[in-house]
């Protein structure tokens, strides 16, 4: 047999796209051609699968060897192609029977001494494989359990080429592992220490984190130096819901694009938290790159991402979080095609009020008031407008630092906002809604309907406090949320003042 084709995987961004890796082996000219759209690092793989080979103790053959890895308009990138290049070839040269490897995807990179090393992306390749028909994967040893999340897959581990030659030759026997889908993923927050019964007073601030997460709302905490904003941030994945298998897959799969899992324990049990530095670029953000991969507000898909001192990021940085906020995607366009990535995330920053902190305490603040407009104008109004909650974390008082008197657990306060979250799931059912924050205009007509009351106190907040459409459809948002932790079935006058509340803070700080 000289010619011989192995199914393996190229991912463009968060797809995938079946390559086949085609390999012909003849008389002729004793070279190593390989064609088919290939970067740098799968031009390199001929000399590593060569040596591989050789190492390995099979003898090449001086023959005219030609590689294809079809389609020819799909770029091949990563180490992830030289296992299936070393089978294809060792197919074409009769090393083993070619039929062995039907309906098998085949992953891995070679060392120059044959062993098989890990490689990146293996669970949506094996998930993809799947719905294309494959029964079987043979990947890198470390990369079984990863592979192994897929359920209704004959997972293969190999070591080295050595052992996939001769378990293709029936001379050795591998344990297969049977892809099985976990039972559950939802777990109790893993134990880290941070709890909110940790932080002294500032019960207001911590209402306001309730309500945002019950909703999945964004939130903004404005405040002095060591008022506690940080500490709040941090402990907000010890109050959200656990993820269901569906969101933990989904999470799973970007990180594994980066090679980002565990690889003892790879499904994403926990929602994931990202807090991002100041001096964070657009695309390190967003995703990016000549060829795009995702980026943090990915990393933070279906979890938190918090930006820190939030006045010190770069304004074009923190404008281009303004459409993924509205369309919980991003979408990034190259010459090479389009990419899309998921970025449903809950949006926590903190910032000081002014460059010193302690405005608008003018017997402590040393700002001048143009350092004050230009320290708070680096938060544009369409970028206010997409925070649900802002809250003010004042400094706090020694009484609250000092009383003994123990708070709230962060256990306590997660119970009410999962019980909130199920009121949400079964009221919004089969309307691809999960939260209150996700509401369209349909929607908000629908399950937002005000009183007449409560008409009057909206119409009054939207010309006094300036609201823009925007906020005012998020106002309404948060006020279903605090009636959902209320237990309530309608939108009251109490629940609207405390929503409206949280938008007081645009008209202090910025006098819009």
């Amino acid at each position: 047999m000289s010619f011989s084709t192995v199914l393996s995987a190229a991912i463009q961004g968060l797809h995938v796209e079946l390559v086949h890796v085609e390999a012909d082996v003849s008389n002729g000219l004793p070279v190593f051609h390989m064609v088919g759209y290939l970067s740098s690092e799968v031009k390199e793989a001929s000399e590593r699968v060569r040596t591989a080979i050789r190492n390995s103790g099979i003898k090449l053959p001086a023959k005219k060897t030609v590689v294809n890895l079809a389609p020819a308009t799909v770029r091949k990138r990563g180490a992830s192609f030289d296992l299936p290049i070393a089978l294809a070839v060792l197919a074409s040269m009769g090393s083993f029977p070619g039929e062995q490897l039907e309906d098998t995807l085949v992953l891995g990179e070679l060392g120059l001494d044959g062993s098989v090393k890990e490689v990146a992306g293996v669970l949506p390749v094996v998930m993809q494989a799947k719905e294309e028909g494959c029964r079987r994967c043979i990947l890198p040893a470390q990369n079984v359990r990863e592979g192994a999340l897929v359920g209704g897959m004959e997972i293969l581990g190999v070591e080295h080429l050595t052992q996939a030659c001769q378990y293709l030759n029936g001379e050795c026997r591998i344990e297969a592992v049977s892809g099985r889908m976990p039972d559950e993923a939802g777990k109790e927050p893993a134990e880290c220490g941070l709890d909110y019964a940790d932080i002294q007073g500032q019960e207001a601030v911590k209402r306001a984190t309730e309500v945002a997460v019950a909703g999945g709302h964004n939130l903004l905490l404005v405040g002095p130096p060591g008022s506690g904003k940080t500490m709040m941030a941090k402990r907000v994945p010890t109050i959200l819901p656990p993820p269901v298998l569906k969101e933990s897959m989904e999470i799973t799969k970007i990180y594994s694009v980066l090679g980002m899992v565990d690889k003892e324990h790879p499904l994403m049990t926990g929602r994931p938290f990202r807090s991002v530095h100041h001096t964070v670029t657009k695309a390190a953000l967003i995703g990016g790159g000549s060829v795009p991969v995702p980026g943090e507000i990915s990393l933070a898909h279906g979890g938190v991402l918090f930006l820190d001192e939030l006045a010190e990021f770069c304004k074009p940085v923190l404008e281009v979080l303004r459409q993924p906020l509205e369309e919980r995607q991003i979408r990034i366009t190259r010459s090479r095609g389009n990419y899309v990535f998921p970025a449903d995330f809950i949006l926590v920053c903190a910032m000081n009020p002014c460059p010193c902190g302690n405005y608008p305490d003018f017997n402590r603040c040393t700002c001048t008031p143009p350092q004050i407009q230009q320290y708070l104008g680096k938060i544009s109004q369409p970028f206010l407008d997409r925070i649900d909650i802002c809250a003010e974390a004042p400094q706090i008082r020694y009484e609250a630092l000092a009383q003994e008197k123990k708070q709230e657990s962060s256990a306590s306060i997660r119970a009410r906002v999962c019980r909130a979250r199920l009121v949400q799931q079964e009221r919004y059912e089969g309307r691809g809604i999960w939260t209150n924050s996700m509401l369209g205009v349909n929607e908000l007509r629908e399950f937002c309907r005000l009183d007449e009351a409560e008409e009057r106190l909206m119409r009054k907040a939207f010309s006094s406090l300036g609201l823009t459409a925007r906020t005012y459809h998020k106002i309404l948002k948060v006020a279903r949320t605090i009636a959902d932790l209320d237990g309530s079935d309608g939108i009251r006058e109490s629940h609207l003042k405390e929503a409206v509340g949280y938008r007081m803070i645009d008209k202090k700080y910025w006098g819009r």
